[in-house]
């Protein structure tokens, strides 16, 4: 297939918007193919299995290895991860993109998982983890952000209603 005949991936984001200034974001990053690797659903409640538990780590490390950026409100789902990060910045000091932030995220939970699936039989996936992309709102007003807060915490008890439910 030459390039003429490839499919154009949708741009899901804005294009000249600076994703490195100060605001909330909420993100989702999605497994692959909607394989259910990091957990489970039990009475409403996520059950977080071992790599469920490596993403939870990996997300509250972002604080840790970036400045000025803080993680906030999160759900693990069985199949992806919910979030909302705040870039917060100093006029003297340039912050990380948002999508550098969360590229550091995959490239540390992709290798941190791969190592498992060698060493510990962790679930395989083939080719690819996660899906390629990742969803992002920017969060402009308290109104989104309460509702945004409102739809993670209560994610697990939608989880049957989720357009991204798998029973794989």
């Amino acid at each position: 297939m030459n390039s003429m005949n490839k499919p154009q991936r949708k741009i899901i984001h804005l294009q000249k918007y600076d994703y490195s200034q100060n605001g909330f974001y909420f993100i989702t990053v999605c497994i692959n193919n909607k394989l259910c690797l990091l957990g489970d659903i039990y009475e409403n409640k996520t059950i977080l299995n071992d790599a469920g538990k490596m993403i939870e780590y990996w997300y509250k490390e972002i604080e840790k290895h970036f400045s000025y950026v803080y993680c906030l409100d999160y759900v693990i789902m069985p199949n992806h991860i919910h979030f909302i990060l705040n870039i917060e910045n100093s006029e003297n000091d340039k912050s990380p993109s948002l999508f550098s932030i969360i590229q550091w995220f995959k490239t540390m939970t992709t290798n941190h998982y791969i190592r498992n699936v060698k060493e510990n039989n962790w679930a395989y996936f083939n080719k690819r983890l996660r899906q390629r992309s990742y969803y992002e709102h920017i969060i402009r007003n308290e109104k989104s952000y309460i509702e945004i807060c409102e739809y993670i915490q209560n994610n697990p008890l939608n989880w049957q209603l989720d357009k991204l439910f798998s029973t794989k």
